[in-house]
């Protein structure tokens, strides 16, 4: 049995990063959790607290008759951090949960830094540390580290990026031609919605796929992929001159209150934070050059003197080739003392990547304790996701997030989608309950 003082590894304080020292914490076992911020930040990282949302402050449906919903309840299952944050930091959203995203981090990294058994260090990690370690330096790691993962992974090492979108002032909306409302009326109306005719979205349609993009580095150019949760809007665009309309600006269940009618497409803007002050733009993840940006979609009605207080961003994103480096417990195959957790093992999202923190720590727990790993039950979303990233069988691996159709179909047909969901999440977290109360 390994000593419970010696102190266990965990590298980065994101999301999954901070997930797993809670929870081998929380079991009483010494951590200590390397953070580079504040003295060295990622192109895509501005807030000095641990947990930092970078792409949207959205963890998505809030319902448990969803996948993400699903996934979240599971996490409270679970004892899960984040979902103790997002409760605390909640803001209006309709029928998602998003949250502020400095009060989400200031309360995660409050947790952490006060916690008797976690010791922080700021400082970059360039190895790969000796002993028991958790690896959730996220999928933008680079430098030495990154290094030391290649030298570990061999070619097992791929590349993709994501992009977010940009965050406009409340206060610089046009209120004459926006409107506040919810798809279909569901929940409440805290989407600002900018509706388009067919006139002004094909005159947007056409600055959009036409405008310039950030100039890419040689070597991205070469290993450029975009994963499609994520994809930059301009991207989507030209797809075809309907792709948005059916995607992100799709107008359905939206009446404009000024016209009467459905528009011809709409461009939602989701809250920033409690106070309503700021917005961002959903579906705009972008590379856009910055005034293009500024150009292109001041062309959105209500948009026009729109004030940006951040514009989009693209970077770079690395995930493993995880079927063949991890099991379901997220442990290397090669080495038992090493685990990853987080974005780079191709869980995609923020939850996921915080789910799959815990789950690669309680793993750690179990082992250290003589016991054998959770594998948790496959009509569960957790166990679904833990499953496809070590499924050797998948051949082109890609990252993936959380949905219905990684679980196992009902025994009987059910026709009506939100009922057969509800009975499939319903199923998924009684198996949840029942395994754990087992495995203990």
């Amino acid at each position: 049995m390994i000593d419970r003082n010696e102190p266990i590894h965990v590298v980065g304080a994101g999301l999954a990063g901070c997930e797993a020292a809670w929870t081998l914490a929380q079991a009483g076992l010494a951590v200590t959790l390397y953070e580079m911020k504040p003295q060295q930040y990622t192109p895509a990282h501005h807030y000095q607290g641990f947990a930092e949302l970078i792409c949207s402050n959205s963890l998505k449906a809030a319902r448990i008759g969803s996948a993400a919903g699903m996934l979240k309840e599971e996490m409270r299952i679970l004892g899960s951090l984040t979902m103790k944050a997002a409760q605390q930091t909640a803001v209006s959203a309709g029928g998602a949960l998003a949250v502020d995203r400095e009060r989400f981090s200031d309360y995660i990294t409050e947790k952490i830094v006060s916690h008797p058994k976690i010791t922080v260090v700021h400082r970059r990690v360039d190895e790969i540390p000796q002993g028991r370690t958790i690896i959730a330096s996220g999928p933008l790691t680079e430098g030495h580290l990154a290094q030391s993962i290649r030298d570990l992974c061999g070619t097992q090492y791929l590349s993709f990026f994501d992009a977010a979108a940009p965050i406009v002032t409340f206060e610089s909306l046009d209120r004459d031609k926006v409107f506040f409302a919810a798809r279909y009326g569901r929940g409440e109306a805290d989407y600002i919605n900018c509706p388009m005719d067919k006139e002004q979205y094909e005159r947007f349609y056409e600055a959009l796929i036409h405008a310039q993009s950030a100039e890419l580095h040689e070597f991205e150019k070469q290993e450029f992929k975009v994963y499609e949760g994520c994809m930059p809007v301009e991207v989507m665009a030209k797809r075809g001159a309907d792709t948005l309309r059916y995607g992100p600006l799709k107008p359905v269940g939206l009446t404009d209150p000024h016209t009467g009618r459905r528009p011809w497409a709409v461009v939602q803007l989701r809250s920033e934070n409690k106070e309503g002050t700021l917005y961002n733009l959903v579906g705009f993840q972008t590379n856009l050059r910055f005034p293009e940006q500024k150009r292109v979609f001041s062309l959105i009605p209500g948009l026009e003197q729109a004030e940006f207080v951040r514009y989009g961003v693209m970077h770079r994103n690395t995930f493993l080739n995880s079927p063949k480096l991890l099991t379901s417990a997220f442990c290397m195959k090669q080495n038992p003392n090493l685990y990853f957790a987080g974005q780079m093992t191709g869980v995609e999202g923020y939850t996921e990547s915080a789910a799959s923190g815990i789950l690669a720590a309680k793993n750690m727990v179990r082992s250290i304790q003589g016991k054998s790993p959770l594998l948790l039950p496959a009509d569960c979303m957790l166990g679904a996701l833990s499953r496809y990233i070590s499924d050797e069988t998948v051949a082109d691996f890609q990252p993936m997030g959380a949905n219905m159709g990684i679980l196992p179909p009902l025994p009987e047909r059910v026709k009506d989608k939100t009922v057969r969901y509800e009975k499939i999440a319903q199923r998924g977290l009684e198996s949840l309950k029942q395994y754990l109360q087992q495995a203990e």
